[in-house]
């Protein structure tokens, strides 16, 4: 209680400029009291306008008052003093205001931080300064804001008054003169109002904002799934590719090892039976090396009968094993020629299927999905040699031009039994799958042919198999008379100018078919959109002998 008392005391004989106790105390008309130095230096500041106000009230004097000391306060500050009370921490000795402060602008020496501006004041006051505004009715309706240190940007800079008023003519802050000056007859409006107009756009502004920062928020989200879908996927690609090609590797080194052991017992019986004949001939050798040596001892036998007699005793010769054809060479050569074809094979297996994986787009169309080609150039950006597979032909299409063309013969082929090939109509797929983006044109002859596109699993055999008449498949059917879609047994009529040459466009990500007459433009015939859910494949059916269809070169 008694340290409040201390406070109150001191704050009652304090000046409220320096906000220290009263040195040489002047007390004013309005009742306030000031340091004689502190108000001196405020009116000094003021003198330009010839108006003069208290600090704290604001009210006016005019002319500028005589100032003289107060004794009596005078002598109690000095009484103050001598109790010890100046020892006191001042209240504004941790309210100075720094370098990137907005200052007090009443204070004068070392000025303390403000705590509001005045709009109609256009001034900004600490906390001890800025009592008047709380007290006072005068200053009931003043307009207080955060400090600022751009207050005199409120000031017109022709009139130096409060700029008040908003032209919309010239989009600018004017004040009340500058509205019967320059601005006269233009669209004003009050501040205040114009502000409350800009207000409900800026908050149009931010629900707009914030809107899209949600959209792309979710979006994000999306994108982040796509990207951890998309790693997931490619590591299990990678785990079953390097899994498929271990057991590629194993059973590679196995057949190896087979083929190894093989040679090697096939080596040791074909040796051990060389050897057996080679210690017969020499056997045989021997055996006649000593009938030679009999042969020429008899010759030299002088006794005529004794040479007779030892001659018709002799035994007869053995028959010779020298005529034993021996060909263990050829066994191994076939063996060579046969290792050596079963390596060309694996090589055109994994050749082929690298070059379907090479050609494989994977494509995130998630928040920025591509415009579909308007023009033909635009079309070949995205076209790519397409060859068809003779493991697929129906055996009556005789395939020519490096796989491009299909001819229907209206007799078989000599092709051999594969379980991918169309049985039952002359049909054909190409070799490549087709993910992503793809463009290809296909030339046509004779009296109906079936542009299409198919999934690799569709049926080879019946009715079934025939493109459009089942649900994994689409087919554009061209003739000399009509145009007709089909899609899972369904007829569509196509109109539009008939063509030798049809254009087919995929989108395979984007679900998008579409197939155009191309001569001199390109005329779109018909356009699906859908949901793949395989790689396709593209393919063509030929209906009588003669009919024709080749897959363009377009680069």
């Amino acid at each position: 209680m008694a340290q409040s008392g201390v406070q109150l005391d001191r704050e009652t004989f304090s000046c409220s400029i320096c906000l220290e106790l009263l040195n040489d105390p002047v007390s004013l008309a309005c009742g306030h009291n000031y340091c004689m130095d502190c108000i001196k230096n405020h009116w000094d500041g003021e003198g330009q306008k010839h108006v003069y106000s208290c600090p704290q009230c604001r009210q006016f004097f005019a002319p500028r008052p005589v100032l003289l000391k107060n004794t009596m306060l005078a002598d109690l500050v000095e009484e103050l003093k001598k109790t010890g009370l100046q020892a006191a921490s001042s209240p504004a000795d941790h309210c100075y205001a720094g370098p990137e402060d907005v200052a007090c602008d009443v204070c004068t020496g070392r000025k303390l931080k403000a705590l509001k501006s005045c709009l109609v004041c256009v001034a900004s006051y600490c906390e001890k300064h800025l009592q008047p505004h709380y007290e006072s009715p005068t200053f009931k309706k003043h307009k207080l804001v955060e400090p600022s240190e751009k207050l005199q940007e409120n000031l017109c800079s022709r009139h130096d008054e409060v700029m008040k008023i908003f032209c919309r003519t010239d989009q600018q802050s004017i004040c009340i003169l500058c509205s019967m000056d320059e601005h006269k007859g233009h669209d004003t409006v009050s501040a205040a109002a114009e502000r409350t107009e800009r207000q409900r756009e800026l908050e149009g502004s931010r629900l707009n904002i914030q809107q899209r920062i949600q959209d792309g928020e979710k979006d994000v989200k999306v994108l982040q799934h796509k990207v951890e879908a998309i790693n997931g996927s490619a590591d299990k690609a990678v785990e079953h590719s390097e899994k498929t090609f271990a057991e590629l590797i194993r059973l590679i080194q196995k057949r190896g090892s087979d083929v190894k052991q093989q040679l090697r017992a096939k080596q040791e019986t074909e040796v051990s039976r060389v050897r057996d004949l080679q210690e017969k001939l020499e056997q045989e050798i021997a055996e006649l090396k000593r009938r030679d040596a009999e042969l020429k001892t008899l010759a030299q036998h002088e006794d005529h009968n004794q040479f007779l007699q030892d001659y018709r005793s002799l035994p007869a010769l053995s028959e010779s094993t020298s005529s034993i054809n021996i060909r263990p060479l050829r066994y191994f050569e076939d063996v060579t020629a046969a290792v050596s074809e079963a390596r060309e094979k694996l090589q055109d297996v994994l050749r082929e299927t690298w070059t379907n994986i090479s050609l494989t787009e994977t494509q995130v169309d998630v928040l920025l999905p591509q415009p579909e080609p308007k023009t033909r150039a635009d079309f070949l950006r995205y076209s790519r040699d397409i060859t068809l597979d003779p493991n697929t032909a129906n055996i009556e299409l005789l395939l020519s031009e490096g796989n491009r063309k299909a001819t229907n013969m209206g007799q078989q082929q000599s092709y051999p039994s594969h379980p991918d090939r169309f049985t039952g109509f002359s049909q054909v797929l190409s070799k490549e799958s087709l993910t992503g983006r793809w463009y290809w044109e296909v030339e046509w002859s004779g009296k109906e042919v079936g542009v299409a596109v198919a999934y690799k699993n569709i049926s080879k055999a019946g009715w079934e198999s025939v493109f459009g008449q089942n649900d994994k498949s689409w087919a554009l059917y061209c003739s000399t008379e009509s145009l007709t879609f089909w899609f899972n047994r369904v007829q569509t009529p196509v109109s539009g100018p008939r063509s030798s040459r049809i254009g087919v466009y995929l989108d395979h990500s984007a679900g998008v078919l579409s197939f155009y007459s191309v001569s001199g433009t390109m005329t779109l015939l018909h356009r699906v959109q859908t949901t793949f859910t395989q790689p396709l494949h593209a393919g063509v059916w030929l209906w009588s002998n003669g009919d024709t269809a080749e897959f363009c070169k377009l680069k």
